[in-house]
């Protein structure tokens, strides 16, 4: 509707309005996991300070925040895990890349309505088009897959061997187990559901093939353990 009707901007939120997701003007998805990165760089750009998302959250809200030399923080996925963080590091927004945003000066809480109003003043100031200013952030694709586990699978003892696997690399174990690349400029976040006997893989990387390679490798890995 957005391309037929000829708009300049598709809005959707979610039922209770704490999400937010984005369709440009030709008709493409903005990006749900770019909405915090878009409404973070306008408010940076206004106003220095530190970000927070959540440990399966693209980097682009990182390399953002390090441009404005600011300081990015990635929490435990779950909001009230961000807004701890936020809190304690006094960070000038924060959400989660489903496109949630928390702007603290509004309150502590995922709020798709101020979203819309530093969006829309983020397209008026930048007099571009939505399409435009996508362009104008870091790419990234993120790749979100699960491994199905069956109850003789100890998957804390999994994430124990993933970690001393991939010791030389940068990892999180704050929830799971995330490992970030850096030279590759990638991460995989691994961790087990609260609702489903699973294991979630989120990897990202610089575009689809490249996340897909990275995911299809770490899952690799993991049933590679579990047959052991």
């Amino acid at each position: 509707m957005v391309k037929r009707e000829k708009y300049d901007l598709g809005i959707v939120v979610d039922p209770d309005v704490d999400r937010l997701a984005l369709i440009q003007e030709d008709g493409k998805a903005f990006g749900e996991e770019y909405t915090l990165v878009a409404v973070a760089d306008y408010i940076l750009k206004r106003k220095k300070g530190n970000t927070v998302s959540n440990l399966s959250s693209t980097r682009a809200l990182r390399d953002v925040t390090e441009a404005a030399k600011g300081s990015y923080t990635a929490a435990a996925v779950g909001e009230v895990n961000v807004v701890s963080a936020m809190k304690a590091t006094k960070a000038v927004i924060g959400g989660e890349g489903n496109g949630g945003i928390i702007v603290p000066d509004f309150h502590y809480g995922r709020d798709a309505l101020i979203g819309i109003a530093l969006f829309l003043s983020h397209l008026a100031h930048s007099k571009m088009k939505a399409s435009e200013l996508r362009a104008t952030y870091p790419a990234y694709f993120i790749s979100k897959n699960k491994i199905e586990l069956t109850p003789e699978i100890d998957v804390d003892t999994i994430l124990l061997r993933m970690l001393e696997k991939y010791r030389g690399e940068k990892t999180n174990t704050v929830d799971g187990l995330k490992i970030d690349f850096e030279k590759e400029r990638e991460w995989v976040h691994l961790r087990k559901s609260n609702t489903e006997p699973i294991i979630r893989i989120y990897a990202e990387s610089q575009n689809e093939a490249y996340a897909n390679n990275l995911a299809n490798r770490i899952i690799g890995d993991i049933q590679n353990l579990i047959k052991s």
